[in-house]
């Protein structure tokens, strides 16, 4: 779910900070006569996208885009429709009690270097690193069962079989063991050595700026060279397991190259002009390329609603660091009035948003949960809904002690004028028309907002890290369980941004608070994941919706559709809303 990517099985589609993320298939780059003059003696791909990648060590990931859906699997996978399937392990069996599951690796498996990779990886990884309290890991927030938080236990039985036990039922125990499996004879080590500062040495491990080749992956595909805000090429991993029926290995196209580019307008053009395969498709340019098609001889793919989220939220951090608020408090105190931010949502035009922005091409957004997942719930179902209405916006804000002056602007009850700065990521067109929509719809009730699109990588640091934010607008990415968001409605998660509390390394943060309706979802999360009655499961979480629809941490705004366009000589594409065009990439075929 990440901007940041969290991260079962989902880990695929990366938490996760929704980064626009353009993909593009190609024979060519921003040097088309020297990538044509490589693609003449292998065929490759390549996938266009807006910023370079912050970590080659997955543990410590929290955004897309991302190199793991590539290079590494874990124990199960998910296809385009969500459903489970086997990955490293063959099978799984669960217990009557529903609290184990001895997993059977395939035989013969092997690491991207040649070495064996063994149950002992698998203890290795979940032991060791996944579970280990030194590593800070988003992973391990999912992990956690029932109230008391307990992690799960990982044993070796023999040479092919891993046992996980839990101390009571785990609805999504199964998905979690999606998690990548890591290489112990690579990095035990790391883990195991300690720094000047008594940090173990793997938390700088496989950060960028280390030479591929000594990066060891399981997946389909292996880092082959990184070159900063230029491109990241990975070629085919010749010890991946997967084989076709015929015995052939897996995958077929032998490169795959993801070129950094500054906004979704070059990728559009690099596609018109030939230079192209594919391109994620935004609504702007839908009609365009839908004209096109025949002549392009390409295919848009509509994948329905798109499975991530796009909202604002408001920073409503009341703690401080080294005597400092984190949070100017005149602002804290507007933004931690659930009147204020319902204000908010019913000044914002949504459907403008959709006319103007997305031509047409989206629906109204109401709940944290994907439209696919079988536990979100409509409006039709109950769901609050804030629907465009400014005197209501008003009436909210007069009501809770705001004023206006003659020429309409909002005051609060101190005389203090309201403004506050909105950040989203830069070079993301969709997303900065959104934020500018914002800006003038907040101006209509009264709100002064500054509207900063701002670099991806300083984005992060604010919201993970300084905690220095006012307002932003991202998105998570999504999926069918609701647990692999987890980590973003638990006080203590690593992705519950709109209250974070530092995490392990950073500096602490005295006087945060966490609001009772806050604390409830958290709990719910918890009740709901060891819920195994579908139908009560379901309740539970339309509970959560519910509340984060009243209080509104986050206020949630546009679905678009989630489209793509594909020339027709790449065969074996089967569309998912969920997991993109290339989800299936191991089956893909190039022709002539």
């Amino acid at each position: 779910m990440k901007i940041f990517s969290i991260v079962t099985s989902n880990y695929r589609r990366c938490l996760a900070v929704l980064l626009a993320f353009t993909s593009a298939i190609a024979l060519t780059s921003c040097n088309p006569t020297q990538l044509k003059s490589k693609a003449a003696s292998v065929s490759q791909i390549v996938v266009s996208i807006l910023s370079d990648p912050k970590t080659f060590n997955y543990p410590l990931n929290q955004e897309s885009p991302n190199i793991f859906g590539l290079t590494y699997e874990g124990l199960i996978t998910e296809n385009g429709r969500g459903e489970i399937e086997p990955a490293l392990a063959q099978s799984w069996k669960i217990s009557p009690d529903k609290k184990s599951i001895v997993f059977t690796l395939r035989e013969g498996l092997k690491w991207s270097d040649g070495e064996p990779l063994t149950v002992d990886d698998v203890v290795f990884t979940y032991n060791d690193i996944y579970l280990n309290e030194e590593i800070p890991t988003d992973a391990r927030d999912i992990l956690r069962i029932g109230k008391s938080r307990a992690l799960p236990g990982v044993r070796k039985l023999d040479e092919l079989r891993v046992e996980f036990t839990i101390p009571e039922p785990f609805a999504p125990f199964l998905r979690t063991s999606g998690l990548p499996i890591l290489p112990a004879h690579a990095l035990q080590k790391a883990v195991k050595t300690k720094n000047k500062d008594g940090k173990p040495i793997f938390l700088t491990t496989w950060g960028i700026d280390t030479p591929p080749e000594k990066i060891i992956f399981n997946g389909s595909y292996v880092l082959e060279n990184y070159t900063t805000s230029e491109r990241v090429s990975f070629r085919r991993n010749p010890n991946y397991w997967r084989k076709d029926s015929n015995g052939n290995p897996q995958p077929y196209i032998e490169r795959l190259v993801w070129q950094i580019v500054e906004s979704t307008d070059t990728s559009f053009l690099q596609f018109r002009s030939g230079g192209l395969d594919s391109l994620g498709v935004s609504p702007d340019f839908f009609s365009l390329l839908k004209r096109e098609e025949k002549r392009g001889k390409f295919t848009v793919y509509n994948g329905g609603p798109a499975s991530g989220t796009t909202f604002i939220s408001f920073n409503q951090n009341k703690g401080q660091r080294n005597g400092k608020p984190l949070v100017d408090p005149i602002k804290s105190r507007w933004f931690n009035t659930p009147a204020f931010r319902q204000a908010v949502a019913y000044a914002l035009d949504r459907q403008r948003m959709i006319n103007n922005i997305f031509r047409g091409l989206g629906e109204l957004q109401n709940s944290p949960l994907s439209v696919q997942s079988p536990y979100y719930i409509s409006p039709k179902e109950g769901l609050k809904v804030y629907d465009y209405n400014p005197e209501k916006a008003k009436e909210l804000l007069l009501g809770a002690g705001f004023k206006y002056n003659d020429q309409g602007q909002l005051f609060d009850d101190q005389g203090n004028r309201v403004s506050f700065s909105l950040i989203t990521n830069a070079g993301n067109k969709i997303r900065e028309a959104m934020g500018s929509q914002v800006m003038q719809d907040l101006g209509k009730i009264g709100i002064q907002v500054d509207f900063n699109p701002i670099a991806f990588g300083v984005l992060v640091d604010k919201l993970s890290n300084s905690l220095d934010w006012e307002c932003y607008l991202l998105g998570f990415t999504g999926g069918v369980e609701p647990n692999d968001g987890a980590n973003a409605w638990s006080p203590e998660g690593g992705l519950h941004s709109f209250n974070q509390k530092p995490q392990k390394g950073q500096q602490p943060i005295t006087g945060r608070e966490v609001a009772d309706w806050e604390q409830k979802i958290g709990d719910l999360y918890i009740q709901a994941a060891g819920e195994l009655d579908e139908a009560k499961r379901k309740a539970i979480y339309a509970q959560t919706q519910q509340i984060t629809q009243e209080y509104l941490p986050a206020i949630y705004l546009v679905n678009p559709l989630a489209m793509s366009a594909v020339r027709d000589r790449i065969q074996g594409i089967e569309y998912s809303a969920l997991n993109g065009a290339l989800w299936n990439i191991h089956e893909l075929k190039l022709t002539e």
